[in-house]
């Protein structure tokens, strides 16, 4: 899946009755008879569910996949910037769950929960599509609207994550088990299918469609969009079969309640004589249950194991950032297929669809066959030091690129790469000869390396005879095209053109004016032996069109590669067949280094997730009593929310090359991943069994409790030993 699994069993059981409400309880369950699917114990009402959940994941996954180009190409923001806000939007994704499943559980009940943000996540996709239309307003009033419809989009499916399985496993009966249990499987399924499609389907048309003359961006949100609207109108549709329970109590908040009375009691009893406790929730025991005591120990528990964990997701969700990034300095034509960059994310979710029956019907009977007890925790150690070694390959990847940029010349030395269009060689400087191009067999000319320092003079002659003279700096990169009447000089890059455009420009060798060039929606002009500026156009063969006087030539420009720059030379013009003969030179070489050399580490990365997330999520759920899952579920998500933060936190700070920072995440967390191992070693696991002992006790201290007076709010708070004698 394109992110971490949300397991929605883990929020869907009911629980027992406590000293704070109750979370889930059923007994206000209608009795109405609800519409089954063909005879089935299946409810009618989960296909609503089932399709929402579809349209919602294709509209976040979709509009998510084409993010940073969008930060980078349409917005223009640097390469870190567009990383820090990606993440940054992605973390609070991840907080907003906190917020939506209280106000599930304790105020609006979960379908108004669902109902009412999924129309803010509406809103938020509509303005994010009109932000990305060129004719509304301008930079700012683009970036006002992006900023805005973000956090509405991450408030919208935040809000309403925790609520949409449970909701759907609140449509059966309690003695479905099964059924429900299936129903999840398949909700899973719908996650993944949203998540691979809408990964496919956007970058296309981003990319592959265009609108105000660039790539369409409004559509590659607007699809989304309507994808989300659509969500709404059908989960609306299928409410007069839904189960509806009113709020039961939050839960959540009464935990937060718990460990802060414990805290600031223990506080008031610093320097007072009084026995010692045998943990430090006990001193929450004056206002709470032993039951509620008990069951937050067993959470902090698992939460303090989870402290090392976002360092995990901090590598993770680097896929749709700086992986998608490196990608686009990449060659991505797969012989006849051309992908686009932010495309490849689409590697995650269908390699987790084959990983999972790999590793739970191959591997891991495998190792049960070996006599290998393979616990929980070192499995997820495992899949955290898999991932390192993602980051480990992305290292590997990125410094092959490197070696495909262009080295500029230091100072003390120049690079001059002449263009030799005359009838014989040509001799720099009486000593460096350059051979005439032989155009039915062209070879991309080679730069010639001049020592010197400051400025030189560059003498050029045709056979004995000096024909020009050119003046260059030191440090800098030259192209010199000479024929036999005249010789322009022009300077040249020493850096690709950024996210896999290629980029071109005219040298006009004519005595006359070629005008209004146009070739993929850009128009330029190019005075008789001058150099127009390099203008940047997706990759492709390209055809132009340019007026001599009033006569409309065609220019053949052939293929401009991913990453290269170019120099097209305009030398001759045949009015009988309207044809401007172009000679293009590559200044830059394009980008020879093929994607495909990122599935490894998107393998790895994705193989690691198998073995973290699924068995995380499953580890969770065996060490919580039913009534705290929805607590570890929401610290289970704030862990991916602090992941994305230290992303972001990076990205701002470190100063790094691009290969470095890869390995500082690498080792990071195999670091993490040692501390996580030496936790886990000193961790005593909850038996299942005990949990479901401790859910069947009668709650005695509530009943108890039930039995006398509320003395706690007649006594001002901290006087305990009074409420103690009053009791």
């Amino acid at each position: 899946m394109s992110g971490p699994i949300d397991d929605p069993f883990v929020l869907s059981l009911p629980g027992k009755k406590s000293g704070v409400g109750k979370f889930f309880a059923k007994e206000s369950s209608p009795t109405r008879k609800v519409p089954s699917l063909c005879g089935t114990n299946y409810p009618l009402s989960i296909m609503f569910i089932i399709v929402n959940e579809f349209c919602e994941r294709f509209s976040y996954y979709g509009m998510k996949a084409v993010l940073t180009l969008y930060f980078v190409n349409y917005l223009h923001w640097d390469r870190n910037l567009s990383t820090t806000v990606y993440h940054a939007f992605s973390g609070l994704c991840y907080f907003t769950p906190i917020i939506g499943a209280p106000i599930a559980d304790a105020w609006l009940g979960k379908f108004n929960t669902i109902f009412w943000l999924s129309i803010l996540y509406v809103i938020g996709h509509v303005i994010k599509s009109v932000g990305a239309i060129p004719t509304v307003g301008n930079t700012e009033v683009h970036v006002a609207l992006s900023i805005i419809g973000l956090i509405a989009i991450a408030f919208g499916t935040g809000g309403i994550k925790p609520c949409v399985s449970a909701f759907g496993g609140d449509q059966f009966k309690e003695e479905h088990v099964q059924e429900r249990a299936k129903f999840f499987s398949i909700f899973y399924l719908a996650i993944n299918a949203g998540s691979l499609i809408s990964t496919f389907v956007t970058p296309v048309l981003r990319g592959d469609v265009q609108c105000f003359g660039t790539d369409c961006y409004a559509l590659a949100f607007g699809v989304p969009a309507a994808l989300m609207l659509f969500a709404l109108i059908v989960f609306v549709s299928g409410s007069g079969m839904y189960q509806k329970y009113p709020p039961q109590g939050n839960i959540l908040g009464s935990v937060f309640k718990c460990i802060g009375f414990a805290i600031k009691n223990r506080w008031n009893h610093r320097s007072k004589e009084h026995p010692k406790r045998e943990h430090w929730l006990d001193w929450a025991s004056e206002k709470y249950t032993k039951k509620l005591i008990t069951e937050v120990k067993m959470v902090t528990k698992v939460l303090f194991l989870y402290i090392p964990l976002p360092m995990f997701w901090a590598l993770f969700d680097q896929q749709g950032s700086r992986w998608t990034l490196q990608a686009t300095r990449m060659n991505l034509d797969f012989k006849g297929f051309v992908a686009q960059p932010d495309q490849l994310q689409i590697l995650n979710p269908l390699l987790i669809l084959i990983l999972i029956p790999v590793f739970d019907l191959g591997i891991y009977p495998l190792v049960k066959l070996c006599k290998i007890n393979f616990k929980p925790i070192p499995k997820m150690a495992i899949g955290m030091i898999i991932a390192a070694l993602a980051f480990v390959v992305a290292t590997v990847v990125e410094i092959k690129i490197i070696e495909t940029i262009p080295v500029a010349p230091k100072a003390g030395e120049s690079f001059l790469q002449v263009m030799n269009f005359a009838d014989s060689e040509v001799t720099v400087n009486g000593t460096m000869q350059v051979p005439a191009l032989d155009l039915k067999d062209f070879k991309d000319p080679q730069y010639l390396t001049l020592n010197f320092a400051g400025t030189q003079n560059v003498t050029i002659s045709l056979g004995d005879k000096q024909f020009c003279s050119i003046q260059i700096k030191e440090a800098t990169t030259y192209s010199l095209a000479v024929d036999g009447r005249k010789c322009i000089a022009v300077t040249d890059p020493n850096e690709k053109p950024e996210n896999g455009l290629a980029a071109v420009r005219f040298l006009n060798m004519l005595d006359e004016r070629v005008s209004n060039i146009s070739f993929s929606g850009e128009l330029v002009h190019a005075e008789p032996n001058s150099t127009t500026n390099y203008t940047t156009l997706k990759r492709g063969k390209v055809m132009a069109t340019a007026l001599i006087g009033a006569t409309e030539y065609s220019i053949d420009l052939g293929l401009l590669d991913f990453g290269g720059a170019y120099t097209a030379v305009l030398r001759s013009n045949n009015p009988t067949d309207k044809v401007i003969e172009a000679v293009v030179v590559e200044d830059v070489a394009a980008n020879s280094f093929h994607v495909a050399w990122q599935i490894p580490q998107y393998f790895l990365l994705s193989a690691g997730e198998v073995m973290f997330s699924i068995t995380g999520l499953e580890f969770s759920y065996t060490q919580a009593p039913s009534s705290m899952k929805s607590v570890l579920q929401a610290g289970w998500l704030l862990t991916v929310a602090f992941g994305n933060v230290i992303v972001l936190i990076v990205a701002q700070a470190a100063t790094l090359e691009q290969w470095a920072e890869f390995v500082l995440f690498a080792g990071l967390l195999i670091a993490v991943s040692i501390i996580f191992s030496i936790m886990g070693y000193f961790y005593v696991p909850v038996n299942p069994d005990d949990l479901k002992e401790e859910d069947e006790k009668a709650d005695i201290d509530q009943d108890e409790k039930k039995k006398v007076p509320d003395f706690y709010e007649m006594v001002p708070e901290g006087n305990y030993e009074e409420k103690k004698t009053k009791i």
